[in-house]
């Protein structure tokens, strides 16, 4: 009897070692559930693949609050790498853009500010006014600038998205999602250069003058928190308080969205659960990085006759940490059929995608970095000579 005693209890014993991963394993995914469990919604994905690492109502439709910038800034950043805009260029500041309430830097009508200035207010400080002059600068009107707002969400096939305004000041139908959120920072930081301004927690406009103004992030885990680096707060009484983040280890990026927390606290303790969440639990493998020459275009009818194209950005594979997903990585380079001139710089003219295995993993554009020019008639009529003179040799 005490032989079958001891051998149930070695039985008994042995179950529970063999059930304490399994058990570890629901605790850890029972801990993942309530990573944001103040918030809303939120939502965790890594920049380059954009697999989605957590989430929670990801796709239920919020104010934005001044989070509603990342997409202001997007277009900003566009403009400028298509050379449309200058940081040099100073904008005169309109009385439409002066008159804006809310966060704002207190920009004169009439006064003059560079591009750069006007971003890093923007970036920086949350300026509603900057956000204004830089939207009537690109667009001629703000109301023309929300209308290519809403045509880029549409070009990035989000579903739960409309603005009405380029600033997030509360209106009416000017609403998002986390997800659509975090895929307009995921597309905001191809243009690497916004870290540049989402990073510096304090600086001034008007260095040394007399309207001298003091600029402090509004994210302050730029300045407390590792590897944060951006990118945009928002705070309305409808919308609470709002973050867009995103973090940078060695070479992985991350977004991570938090929307309707009821404290800055809060909202700022539940984006380092998910940041941490990520690095803790994944690592990225890079293949690429952005601006790599992968391919060339030839065009018998473009000035040059050979144009580099590049990777828009950088290309990585994600897995868990210990868990590398098996199968050869095969990269493969498209470019489009019957491409018309001219070509801008920073057009898209083909696709790069990544397998693992038999799975697709990434579908990434490739551009060109300078425009692509209708040939002259004098280097046609040259070319048009030295293929004459190939042929006859």
């Amino acid at each position: 009897m005490k032989r079958y005693a001891y051998i149930t209890g070695m039985a008994l014993f042995m179950s529970f070692i063999l059930a304490l991963p399994v058990l570890a394993e629901e605790q850890e995914k029972q801990a993942d559930l309530n990573l944001t469990e103040d918030a809303k919604a939120s939502i965790l994905l890594e920049r380059d693949t954009g697999d989605v690492l957590y989430e929670k109502n990801a796709h239920e439709k919020l104010p934005p609050a001044s989070m509603t910038k990342v997409m202001t800034l997007l277009l900003i950043m566009e403009a400028i790498a298509e050379d449309k805009l200058s940081l040099d260029e100073q904008i005169t500041i309109s009385e439409r853009a002066s008159s804006m309430g809310g966060s704002q830097v207190f920009l004169a009508e009439g006064e003059q500010m560079s591009v750069d200035d006007l971003i890093k207010a923007i970036a920086i400080a949350s300026g509603n006014d900057a956000s204004v002059a830089l939207a009537e600068r690109i667009a001629g009107s703000e109301e023309a600038f929300v209308q290519l707002m809403n045509d880029k969400v549409k070009e990035l096939t989000l579903e739960n998205t409309n603005f009405v305004n380029s600033s997030g000041l509360p209106a009416e139908n000017h609403y998002t999602t986390a997800y659509d959120m975090a895929m307009i920072a995921k597309e905001l930081l191809k243009y690497e250069k916004v870290i540049n301004y989402t990073s510096i927690y304090e600086d001034y406009l008007r260095k040394g003058e007399e309207n001298e103004f003091w600029l402090v992030n509004t994210n302050k885990l730029v300045r407390f928190y590792p590897y944060v680096d951006g990118l945009k707060t928002g705070y309305t009484s409808e919308a609470k308080f709002c973050l867009t983040a995103t973090a940078k280890k060695d070479d992985m990026r991350v977004v991570s969205v938090v929307m309707g927390a009821d404290s800055a606290k809060n909202r700022n303790a539940m984006t380092m659960n998910l940041i941490d969440y990520a690095f803790n639990h994944y690592e990225s493998e890079k293949l690429y990085d952005p601006g790599e020459k992968v391919a060339s275009l030839r065009h018998i009818q473009s000035e040059k006759w050979n144009y580099d194209i590049k990777t828009s950005e950088q290309i990585s594979l994600l897995h868990k940490k210990g868990e590398k997903e098996a199968g050869e990585v095969e990269t493969a380079v498209k470019i489009k059929e019957d491409i018309q001139l001219p070509i801008h710089k920073g057009e898209q003219v083909g696709t790069m995608t990544v397998k693992k295995g038999d799975n697709l993993r990434i579908e990434s554009p490739l551009i060109v970095e300078e425009n692509v020019e209708i040939a002259s008639y004098f280097t046609l009529f040259k070319r048009s000579l030295q293929n004459i003179a190939k042929y006859n040799q």
